[in-house]
Parts: structure tokens; sequence; C-alpha cells
């Protein structure tokens, strides 16, 4: 009984501060305790003692049901270069020391190491409380990359820059978050915007007494009106300043093209999601500004909007619970798809209501990722994709496409013949390369240069400053060992234009990266036209084909293709080189798969929706876990209200 009272007490802010003060031993030496967004900040200067009682903390977590920091308080930290001094004597020279970066809005500095593992928690030549009390500053310990990330210094500077208002805002953040409940009533409804029915402008709203969570704010590319472009917000009938939230899944621009419009118009809210997905989000809206300018159309958002998406955004590891409003909980899990996607998971009040929210999933494993995580507590709903819905919707095995991917390069190099692969620049390509990596090193695929284009290089550098997110073998190489994938000396970059003559000079065969994957722009162009008319070289196409690309004409058999020239000159492209496809690289589950996942959830669930498809396969989706599960399950439509409990 004095169990549950303690409970129903703690969320009000004073007794969360009451107990912690309670708790905390004297040695601990807080200085202050402050909300720092979905998160509660312990000040010490003395951080030492927290640092080695990391059960003090643990056992504090247990009671108060929040999530907790510690901070060094600002009087200990030394200048930016007196600490970096300190930490250049105390990492070992083997550790190889790249740089240090400072984010003084959490007195957090990140070391850069080419060799981390001997950097950690347990190495014994660097000790973690030593260094942060000789600092003031605590420790972060992060891989250096090969090529350093472009956009993730720029997001750094930027958070660096507005540090203050990004101070001031997580405490207004925390102070919504942890204010007092104003209704005990449990209601939980879900209102569809975009995405069900259909695939693009994924959005939706979901709905309690207290909060208004918006889940993604995807654009659909293909679309023709904004009525059918953009989530259909007009519908909701309530203001911007009402959202408590936006969560975001993962960054493609069909679950994130309408986020910078969104804060444009006045959206000042948290916006939450993985530590990858933020720069990966920037990248890939930042390059939408470029394509939209290319094509002669008005972004409808500026690269101010996207810098701005930077500082309101607080990123989340995976499975770590934490409070986003008064009665809700999130946590999330991997999803297989890309690069920091993610599972969402809505726990809704006292328990009244856990509601999963799938985004894109990948339900098996690949190189790259694991496969999507699928052992939650509980799940009264889930909302699940259905791109691959039909059940005639099974791709090969991981297995065999790769064993057809080897042949299909192999039989072209051993003639001599380059290999041209267009492919999307985030995700495909990195899965790819390392796919090329693996059996060049095995010596199962001819050895070639590798050379890649666009964006690859720049969202290579996203993947390899993330390993913690990368399939366990993945991550422990690169984490643990010299062997890195991503510095592989197979690979070259192309930086400019006039370095495209290095890969099409000459008649050595070679392998090609690069980007659009559906032949619609960018620099695969300038390779095409040089690589189709030989009949000893192939297009590789291992992404899907949107009808009226020229990707699909390509793959559709057209001989002769028309196409733009330098000086926008159309130019006839004869095609005498081998053309295939090869499905099986998708970040996407097939029907199985998606069979599959919730077959795994079945014991919790009450209830399936079914989005992010044609409505033919999210209708027949819909209907197979029915039949199959005895579970009911709905597909609905954009402007539906669904009462969830």
């Amino acid at each position: 009984m004095q169990r549950k009272l303690q409970e129903k007490e703690i969320p009000e802010s004073q007794n969360i501060m009451a107990t912690i003060l309670q708790s905390i031993p004297k040695e601990a030496s807080l200085t202050k305790i402050e909300y720092e967004g979905p998160r509660i900040a312990l000040y010490t200067n003395s951080p030492r003692y927290l640092l080695e009682h990391n059960e003090t903390i643990s056992n504090l977590v247990n009671i108060i049901k929040k999530r907790i920091v510690i901070r060094t308080d600002e009087s200990i930290r030394k200048s930016e270069a007196e600490a970096r001094r300190i930490i250049n004597e105390c990492v070992p020279e083997d550790a190889k020391l790249q740089g240090t970066l400072f984010d003084t809005a959490s007195g957090e500095v990140s070391i850069e190491a080419k060799r981390p593992w001997l950097l950690q928690r347990n190495a014994k030549e660097f000790n973690h409380a030593d260094v942060t009390e000789k600092t003031g500053w605590k420790i972060r310990i992060r891989k250096a990359t090969t090529i350093p990330s472009r956009t993730i210094q720029t997001i750094n500077a930027t958070l660096k820059q507005s540090s203050a208002d990004r101070n001031r805002q997580l405490k207004e953040i925390g102070d919504e978050i942890f204010r007092p409940r104003l209704s005990q009533r449990s209601e939980v409804s879900l209102f569809t915007l975009g995405g069900f029915g259909q695939v693009g402008r994924s959005s939706m709203l979901l709905s309690t007494p207290e909060s208004k969570i918006l889940i993604d704010c995807g654009i659909n590319p293909g679309a023709r009106s904004p009525m059918d472009a953009y989530p259909r917000l007009d519908s909701l009938n309530i203001t911007l300043d009402e959202l408590d939230a936006v969560v975001i899944g993962h960054a493609h621009l069909d679950h994130t093209g309408f986020l910078p419009t969104l804060c444009k118009y006045g959206y000042k809210g948290p916006i939450y999601c993985t530590e990858p997905t933020l720069p990966m989000m920037n990248l890939i809206q930042l390059d939408a500004i470029k394509v939209a300018a290319a094509q002669g159309r008005v972004p409808i958002y500026s690269e101010r909007d996207v810098k701005q998406i930077m500082k309101q955004t607080i990123t989340l590891p995976y499975g770590t619970v934490t409070d986003i409003s008064p009665d809700i909980k999130l946590v999330l899990a991997n999803a297989g798809h890309i690069l920091g996607s993610a599972l969402c998971h809505f726990h809704i009040g006292n328990g009244d209501h856990n509601f999963v929210y799938s985004g894109d999933i990948k339900f098996g494993k690949s190189i790259l990722f694991e496969a999507a995580s699928w052992n939650f507590p509980r799940v009264e709903t889930l909302l699940i994709e259905s791109t691959y819905g039909l059940k005639e919707d099974i791709q090969p095995t991981r297995q065999e496409v790769e064993s057809s991917f080897i042949n299909a390069v192999n039989n072209t190099l051993a003639d001599g013949g380059k290999i041209l692969i267009p492919i999307p620049a985030v995700g495909r390509a990195q899965e790819i390369m390392m796919v090329i990596d693996h059996y060049m090193k095995s010596g199962e695929m001819v050895e070639a240069p590798v050379f890649t284009e666009g964006m690859i290089s720049e969202a290579s550098a996203i993947h390899e400053s993330y390993p913690e997110y990368l399939a366990r073998e993945l991550k422990q190489k690169i984490l643990e060992t010299d062997d890195n994938p991503f510095d592989s000396e197979y690979f070259t970059n192309i930086e400019h234009a006039d370095a495209r003559e290095e890969p099409l000079r000459d008649d050595s065969p070679c392998i090609i990266l690069a980007t659009s994957g559906m032949l619609e722009g960018g620099p695969v162009l300038e390779y095409f036209k040089n690589i189709a008319p030989d009949k000893k070289n192939k297009v590789l196409f291992v992404s899907y084909q949107v009808n009226g690309t020229l990707g699909r004409r390509v793959l559709d058999g057209s001989k002769q293709v028309s196409m733009l020239g330098k000086e926008g000159k159309v130019e006839v492209v004869t095609i005498n080189c081998g053309v295939e496809k090869l499905d099986g690289f998708s970040g996407h589950s097939d029907y199985n798969q998606l069979m599959s996942f919730v077959q795994r959830l079945r014991p919790k669930l009450r209830r399936v929706l079914v989005n992010h498809g044609e409505r033919k396969k999210s209708e027949n989706l819909a209907m197979n876990i029915r039949r199959m599960y005895r579970v009911p399950a709905h597909y609905p439509q954009i402007q539906e209200a669904i009462k969830l409990f």
C-alpha cells in the first residue's frame, strides 16, 4: 500500500525533487537539480562519487521512474584549452587521439580516437573518473571516422552557438513534461493524416486528454497537388502550440519532408528521434532543397528551417524509457530499415494502453543492421507498414540475393566490363558497400576498384560515426579492431565532376555506385551515358524502379532513351549493355516477415492497424492477420479518427 501511494505522489515535481534529495548521499556534492527536457540533470562539483557509484543513480531511477543524467557544475570546468591539454596528456598514444569536441550545454567532452576500445571505462590506462575530475568535463568516447562528417560538424557547431537558448528551451520542456496531470481520464485516439492507403507523407496524431503527439511528418514527393503531397494537418483543428512533441521514426523524406515547414510556420516544441536520425534527415532535407532548385521548383522550406530542427531535436538511444508528456512515455527500438530507424513504443497513462508504431521495418538481419526488435513488455495496439503486403511479395533470402549479386558482378568484371549501380545514397549504398568489401576480402568476388559519388560518402561517414546502431559484428569490427569496412582499400570517392574521367577513361573493369537510384538526375546520369553503349558493361539495379522513371524504362528493355545533356540539349543514348535487377536488398520486410513480426507480438495484441502501403496491400495484410491470428485488424484511410482506448 505504501509503494502504491508513493508512485501516485511522485509525478508532482516537488515530490520528485524531494525524493532525489533524500536519496542522494552528501558525498555526491549536488549543487543543483534541473529539468533538461525529458531528463532530470543532477549537477555536482565532485563527479567522482557518482561516476564510481552507479548503483546510487540506478536505485534512484527505479524509485522515481524518470531519466537521470549526471552533469558537472560549471564552476569546476576547466577552460576548453586547458581541458584539451589535460586530455592530450591522459590519452595513451596507441589510442590515436584525433580530436575533442566540447558541448557547453551539457558539460560533456567527446574524445574522438581511432582506437576507442583503449579508452573505454574498463581500460587500464585511461580512467574516466580521473579525467573528469581533472578537467571538470564529463567524458564521452567516440570512434574517429575515416572521413569526418560535414553534416555532424555543422550540427555540433549550431548546437554550441545556441547552447544558452537550448538550455532555456529544455527547462521549459521539462516544466511541461513533469507538471501534474490535469485530467485522470484515460482516453487514447489516433488521427490519420497521411501514409494510410498509400506510400508517402506518413503522419498521424496520437491524442489523450493530456497530450497531443505528432508521429512522423512526411511528404509524398510524387504528388501533384498540395492536398495529396502534405500531411492533412488542416483537418485537426488545432494550433501548432497545442502539440506537445513530434516523434520521428526515421530520416526518409516520406517521414520527415514536411518537418522543416512545420518549424517554418511556428512549431517550437521538442522533436524526438534517435541520434543518427538527426544528421541523416538533415542531409536528406538539404538535398531536397537542391533537387527542387535544379528542377526549377520553389522549395517549401529553406536551409534556415532545417537548421532550426537541429536546435529543437532531442535525441534518444534505443531502449531508454523517456517521458515526453505528463501521461506518455516513449521507448525507441531498432527497426532494421536504415541507420537509426526506430519502432516507437508509446506507454500511455499508468499502463492504460501501449501503442507501437512500426514505421518502416526490416524483420530480417542484414550485413548492416540487426533484424527489427520485437520483444516489447506490452503491446495492445500495433500499427504496421504494408509496403510488401501482398502474399506474392516474397523476397529471396539474403544468401540467395548475395549469391546472385556476386555472380552478376563477377561475370561482368571477368569480361573486362564496368558495372554501374544506380543507388539511393542512404542505407542501400552502405549495404552494397559492405557486401562488396566482405566478398572481395573473402576472395569470392573479383577484386576491382569501387568508385562512389553523390551523397554516398557523407552518408557513409554518418554510418561510421554511430557504430552502436549497426549490426553486432560490424559494430564490433569498427569499435574493437583496426579493420574498418568503411575505410576499405577497394573504395574511392569521386569528389568533383572532373574526377569522373578516372573510372571511365580506359577499358579496365570497375564498379561504380552513384546516385540517384532511379536514374532521375544526379551524377549517375553521366556514368550511364558512357557505360550504356558498350555491351561488355552492365547496369545493375538493386532498388525499386517507379513507373515513369528513366530507370524503369531501362529495366523494361528500352534500347534507346533521350536525356538532357550538359548544355540543355537532348541526347539519345543507345543501350547495348546488360541490364539486371536484383530483389532482396530492400530495407522493408516482405509479406512473410511482416506476418512473422505480428506473430511474435500476437499473445499481447488486441488490435492491429495497417498503413504505408497501396490500398490493396494494406487490405490483404489486414485480412490475413485477422484470418491467421484471430486478431482484429483494420486498414484505415487518411483523415480517420480511431479510438484506441
